[in-house]
């Protein structure tokens, strides 16, 4: 989705990722008696540091591989980044499942144990091309799918979104709050292309929005897009298939920033608007007449 990078493992995504979330989750939901969440956090929190730094790094002709087609594409940094994710999270949590983009699912070790997920590299088209807007998302799920703790990081601004389910989310350290504004017009949504295509709906859209004066901007990154609307930078934000390794975390960290998602609960591979509160009824209705429109 960054425009996305369709994940090779797309079956087991669909089997384990939090593909529907339970419509009613409980609202402290403590699938792991021994997890501490500040604990995770921390070395969420590290990995990203390590990860961002990883990113920053001069490529020197690093080889830009395909995947399912010359839309998808991974380099040796994705690969590094997930590969030593994983390993510091076996070694921290050793009872949790793994979900990445590249190396696909590791099970946990009991019904109970929560999972990560992890996209090392959401926007791979960006950093291949020498573009600096992509980002490391991080985050860990309960086994029926409801996100505990999210954590997208922009290596070039130096920035890391963070949430904890019902501590609201933070921005380095801040608090942080979806957008005060109580119209589209004048303000900015983002979006982003499935892979190399618009998806049913999208355009519908865009013309609905660009009639309002809403300005639109497809920048490259699922998580970080959708991170922008949490940071109150843009008033909605909206992707045409939601994967949890590059959606969930920033769909966590956007409503404990008091953002609206349409629908309430994403859905694997289904789209996902997030809204500003003061515009959601207004982005509703322009939502739901597009999906007609884009399934006609």
């Amino acid at each position: 989705m960054e425009e996305h990078d369709e994940d090779a493992h797309g079956d087991a995504h669909e089997d384990v990722c939090a593909a529907d979330l339970d419509p009613d989750p409980d609202p402290d939901p403590d699938p792991d008696p021994d997890l501490d969440l500040d604990r995770a956090l921390t070395i969420a929190t590290d990995l990203a540091a390590w990860a961002s730094e990883t990113i920053r790094r001069p490529r020197h002709g690093e080889e830009v591989r395909e995947k399912a087609g010359p839309a998808d594409i991974v380099t040796q940094t994705d690969e590094t980044i997930e590969i030593h994710v994983r390993s510091v999270l076996r070694a921290a949590f050793p009872s949790h499942g793994i979900e990445g983009e590249e190396y696909g699912v590791d099970e946990p070790t009991t019904p109970t144990a929560p999972y990560w997920v992890v996209d090392p590299v959401d926007g791979t088209t960006n950093y291949a091309h020498g573009i600096g807007w992509c980002s490391f998302s991080l985050g860990l799920v309960s086994p029926d799918g409801t996100p505990l703790l999210g954590l997208v990081a922009d290596p070039w601004r130096r920035e890391v979104f963070t949430a904890i389910r019902g501590r609201g989310a933070h921005l380095n350290g801040t608090p942080i709050h979806a957008s005060p504004h109580t119209t589209l017009t004048g303000h900015l949504f983002l979006t982003e292309w499935a892979a190399h295509s618009h998806w049913p709906g999208l355009d519908p859209l865009l013309t609905a929005l660009s009639h309002r004066h809403c300005t639109t901007r497809v920048m490259g990154s699922t998580a970080l897009s959708l991170s922008q609307v949490a940071a109150g930078r843009a008033t909605a934000a909206a992707i045409g298939e939601f994967h949890a390794v590059d959606g969930l975390p920033a769909y966590l960290i956007a409503i404990e920033a008091g953002a609206v998602a349409l629908p309430q609960f994403p859905t694997y591979n289904e789209p996902l608007l997030l809204a500003a509160p003061g515009v959601a009824e207004e982005l509703r209705g322009l939502w739901e007449t597009s999906r007609r429109t884009g399934r006609a």
